[in-house]
């Protein structure tokens, strides 16, 4: 626990920051925490989450900005530096419904954010299901010939990519614990994971940051996921399966970044809350997730504003990985 505590806050503070502020009371109380909690108080995280009172804003941002202003005092201030997150591509519907969700559509959202300068991560998977959201397997297809040249392409425009998974397809029926991942075991859980980096890696890709498909994983699989990335990514649906954790954060062998509301969410509810970070000078990594088929499905006007106003502040992904790799590499 010392340790996940002295490296969170170098996420924090920076990986340069002195001893006595990374030692800093104020600090480590919001960093640390049982991995994960109870039941009970998982599900009144997911009470508090409900009722507003855990979200990035109140719950995430402003205690962080005020640790870092104790201990750092002028040092403190600084531009946001934004991870933005695109959940997925291919799309997972994008079998049933090709023209609604397919490559072409995509490239109008790759094309705003790479306009505005906007560098992002993309969960990618593997494979496509048919009808992703019911439990049975019904077929899925590998990645067509336009899908692996748009992947081909998107690094020249800063895209990073991450795992998203196997072929997106829930193992529960109920909307409100749709998950590829829960319930497997260990063996199976990492059989999912080699597989879907074998089929990925003749592409040239080779994540380092792993996104759940639904946001959700057995806490029993984390370290397993931990172990193959540096960054193992997390959502509001997270909440009831590993608790409520600031983010970033680091647990186990690995970053754990989940994101919250309102930077999780359309971008006509997250601009707003990114232009307060931004004149808040809170200078911390804040994750942003979206997408793409709700903008697409809203016809993209919301996401040009968005990518307007985080542009100056939106981070290369690979720099994060980067000091995530120099922390854990520190001790």
């Amino acid at each position: 626990m010392a340790e996940e505590r002295l490296r969170s806050a170098r996420l924090l503070l920076g990986a340069d920051a002195p001893e006595p502020a990374l030692s800093s009371r104020a600090v480590g109380r919001l960093l640390g925490g049982r991995w994960p909690p109870p039941a009970p108080v998982r599900f009144a995280h997911q009470l508090e989450r409900k009722a507003g009172l855990l979200d990035y804003e109140r719950a995430v941002s402003q205690p962080l900005a005020a640790a870092r202003r104790r201990v750092l005092g002028d040092g403190a201030a600084g531009p946001p530096r934004f991870l933005v997150r695109m959940d997925e591509f291919p799309h997972y519907m994008a079998f049933d419904e090709p023209q609604r969700y397919g490559t072409e559509r995509y490239e109008r959202f790759h094309a705003i954010m790479a306009e505005a300068g906007v560098p992002y991560l993309v969960a990618v998977l593997p494979r496509v299901s048919r009808e992703a959201l019911v439990s049975q397997r019904l077929g899925w297809r590998g990645l067509t010939d336009d899908e692996r040249e748009l992947l081909a392409r998107l690094p020249a425009d800063g895209v990073t990519y991450g795992l998203h998974g196997l072929d997106h397809r829930t193992r529960d029926a109920n909307p409100r614990r749709h998950s590829e991942l829960c319930g497997l075991s260990p063996a199976a859980t990492e059989e999912l994971i080699e597989t879907g980096l074998a089929e990925l890696a003749p592409l040239g890709l080779e994540p380092r940051v792993f996104v759940p498909p639904y946001n959700r994983f057995d806490a029993s699989q984390y370290d397993i996921l931990a172990a193959r990335f540096a960054v193992v990514c997390g959502g509001p649906e997270s909440i009831g399966l590993l608790g409520f954790h600031r983010t970033p954060v680091w647990r186990g062998a690995a970053a754990y970044l989940p994101a919250y509301a309102p930077l999780y969410g359309h971008a006509r509810e997250v601009q707003p809350a990114a232009q307060r970070l931004i004149d808040a000078q809170a200078a911390l990594w804040a994750p942003i997730v979206l997408h793409w088929g709700w903008e697409a499905d809203e016809e993209w006007t919301a996401l040009e504003r968005l990518a307007a106003t985080i542009a100056p502040c939106a981070a290369d992904w690979q720099e994060f990985l980067d000091e995530v790799e120099e922390i854990g590499g520190s001790e």
